[in-house]
Order: C-alpha cells, then sequence, then structure tokens
C-alpha cells in the first residue's frame, strides 16, 4: 500500500528512490514491486540499468473503485 501511495503521488520513480524513502530493504521492494506489477498495477519501463514503475492508471482506478466498493 505504501508503494502504491509512493507512486500515486508521483509520475514515476526508481526503484533505489523507493528504497530511499521506504524503510525495508532492497529485496523485499523488489519483491512487492513485482508482485504489484504482476497484478497489473503498476508498470514498469526498462531504461538499463534501471528500471523506472508508474501506476497503471487504468487498472488503479479500477482497484480503487473495487476497494471502495469492499468496504462500504
Amino acid at each position: 500500500i505504501t508503494i502504491l501511495k509512493h507512486l500515486d503521488k508521483q509520475s514515476c520513480c526508481f526503484t533505489g528512490d523507493l528504497v530511499d524513502a521506504l524503510p525495508i530493504s532492497q529485496s523485499t521492494v523488489s519483491q512487492h514491486l513485482k508482485e504489484l506489477k504482476n497484478a497489473g498495477l503498476i508498470q514498469g519501463e526498462i531504461n538499463p540499468p534501471k528500471i523506472k514503475y508508474c501506476i497503471n492508471q487504468e487498472n488503479w482506478r479500477r482497484a480503487k473503485l473495487l476497494f471502495a466498493a469492499f468496504f462500504e
């Protein structure tokens, strides 16, 4: 959730930016990014040697609607 909130506040950012902003290890951030990407909530653009991550806006909008309906 923290990663999604961080990415939602910015247009995009690199893995290293997230590692600097979060109190968890780089490997843990990478694993969470992988799962969020597999779920379709974020997308990554490879710009060697870095990967730039962004919110998948359409899927994020759908997810927020589903969560809102779930918690009503």
